[in-house]
C-alpha cells in the first residue's frame, strides 16, 4: 500500500513544486515589502485611485503568501507520514490517501488562480445571457444557462444578484444580465464569452425530435468608482419600462425599470431589480461603465478587433462549446478541447476544467478561433 500512495503521491509533488516555484516566496515578501512602505506614506489615503489598487495588490500578496504557506504545511505533514508508515504504522493510510487527494485538489485551484494575472481579473463579473433563433427551444437553453453560471458561483461562495430579466413567451427567457461577486469571478469566467450551444430531445416538441439550440454568454469586468470612463450625456438613451415577470428569486416587478443605451457604440445595459428608479438608473450605469472600460481595453489590445465580435452570430459554426444530451452526453469545449461526460454536472455549475484549460490556454499564447465540430450532432 506504501508503494501504491508514493505512486499517487509522485504527480501531485511534481505540480507543487512546480507551483511553489512560480510563486516564489522570496520574491512575493519583497513585494509586499514595498507595497507595505508605500501604503505607510500618509499622503495615498488621501487619494483613493491611489489607495484602493495598493490594498487590493496587498490583499494579493498576502493571500498568495498564505497559500504557499499551506501547500508547504501540507507537504511537510504527508511526508511525515511516510516516514511513519516505512516504520511500519499501517493504520494511518487512509488519512494519508485524503490528503494526498486533497493536496492534488488545492494545487489544481491554486494553478487556475496563478494564470489569473490580467489587469480585470480580480474583479467582479456581470453576465449576460441572450437566446439565439428558435423560439422557446432557445430561450429554455438561455435559462438553462444562467442557471448554471448561477450555481457555480454559489458552488464558489460567491454572490449573485439578478439586474434584468425578461422571461420567455412559452418557458425560458428572452434576456438575462446578472452580477457575480466574489474574488477573480471576471478572470475565472473571462472564457465563457460565446456561444454555447445544446443538443437534446425537445421536451417541447410531441414527436419527440432532437434539436439543436444556441445561446450568447457576454462577461465583462464590473468596473469599480476609482477607474474614469467619460460617459457624455448627449451619448445615453435612458429608456424607462415596467418590469414583468415571475416575481419571487427573480425580479421584484416595479414602474421603474431602467435600460440605457451608449449611441457611439450600440452598448445596452438595464435593471429593473430596484424599486426605485434612480437606484435601478445608478446601477445600469455602473453596469455601463463597465461594458465600455472593456471596449476600450478591447480596442488597444486590438484595433482591428471591436468588443462586439466576441458576440458571434447565434448560430451552426460560431459556438465555442457544445453541450450534447442525445444520443450520447458529453460537454466539449471547441476551443481547448476540454471534454467531460458527466454533462449534468456542468449544467448544475462544474465548470472548473473549462476555467482551467482556457486559462492554460491563454497563459501559453492565446485561444484560437473554434473549431467546427460536425460530428457531434
Amino acid at each position: 500500500m506504501l508503494s501504491d500512495l508514493e505512486f499517487l503521491y509522485s504527480p501531485v509533488r511534481e505540480k507543487v513544486r512546480d507551483l511553489r516555484e512560480y510563486l516564489d516566496s522570496p520574491r512575493l515578501k519583497s513585494e509586499l515589502a514595498s507595497v507595505e512602505e508605500k501604503i505607510a506614506d500618509p499622503s495615498v489615503w488621501a487619494d483613493a485611485a491611489k489607495s484602493q489598487p495598493l490594498m487590493r495588490e496587498r490583499k494579493r500578496l498576502e493571500t498568495a503568501l498564505s497559500h504557499d504557506a499551506e501547500i508547504e504545511r501540507r507537504t511537510s505533514d504527508i511526508d511525515a507520514y511516510f516516514d511513519l508508515m516505512r516504520e511500519g504504522e499501517t493504520s494511518i493510510e487512509p488519512e494519508v490517501q485524503r490528503e494526498i487527494e486533497a493536496l492534488a485538489k488545492l494545487t489544481e485551484e491554486l494553478e487556475s488562480r496563478s494564470m489569473l494575472s490580467e489587469e480585470t481579473d480580480p474583479l467582479n463579473a456581470i453576465v449576460t445571457v441572450h437566446p439565439g433563433a428558435g423560439g422557446t427551444e432557445s430561450q429554455d437553453w438561455a435559462e438553462m444557462l444562467m442557471r448554471m453560471y448561477l450555481r457555480w458561483a454559489e458552488r464558489q461562495g460567491f454572490k449573485t444578484e439578478i439586474n434584468e430579466l425578461q422571461d420567455g413567451d412559452e418557458a425560458g427567457i428572452k434576456s438575462a444580465t446578472f452580477t457575480i461577486t466574489g474574488e477573480y469571478a471576471f478572470g475565472m469566467l473571462t472564457g465563457e464569452t460565446g456561444v454555447h450551444r445544446l443538443v437534446r430531445i425537445s421536451p417541447f416538441d410531441s414527436a419527440k425530435r432532437r434539436h439543436t439550440s444556441f445561446a450568447s454568454v457576454f462577461v465583462s469586468p464590473e468596473i469599480d468608482d476609482t477607474i474614469v470612463i467619460d460617459i457624455k450625456t448627449e451619448d445615453l438613451r435612458i429608456d424607462t419600462y415596467r418590469s414583468g415577470g415571475k416575481g419571487g428569486q427573480h425580479v421584484n416587478t416595479t414602474d421603474s425599470a431602467v435600460r440605457i443605451t451608449h449611441l457611439p457604440t450600440g452598448l445596452v445595459t438595464g435593471c429593473q431589480n430596484e424599486r426605485s428608479q434612480h437606484k435601478n438608473k445608478e446601477r445600469a450605469m455602473k453596469m455601463m461603465r463597465s461594458k465600455l472600460y472593456e471596449y476600450e481595453l478591447d480596442k488597444k489590445k486590438a484595433a482591428t478587433r471591436k468588443i462586439e465580435d466576441s458576440k458571434l452570430e447565434i448560430n451552426f459554426g460560431s459556438q465555442i462549446r457544445s453541450y450534447v444530451l442525445q444520443p450520447y452526453r458529453i460537454a466539449k469545449d471547441l476551443r481547448t478541447r476540454v471534454e467531460v461526460g458527466d454533462v449534468d454536472a456542468v449544467l448544475d455549475g462544474a465548470l472548473e476544467p473549462f476555467i482551467r484549460g482556457f486559462l492554460k490556454m491563454r497563459r501559453e499564447g492565446g485561444i484560437p478561433a473554434p473549431i467546427t465540430d460536425d460530428d457531434e450532432v
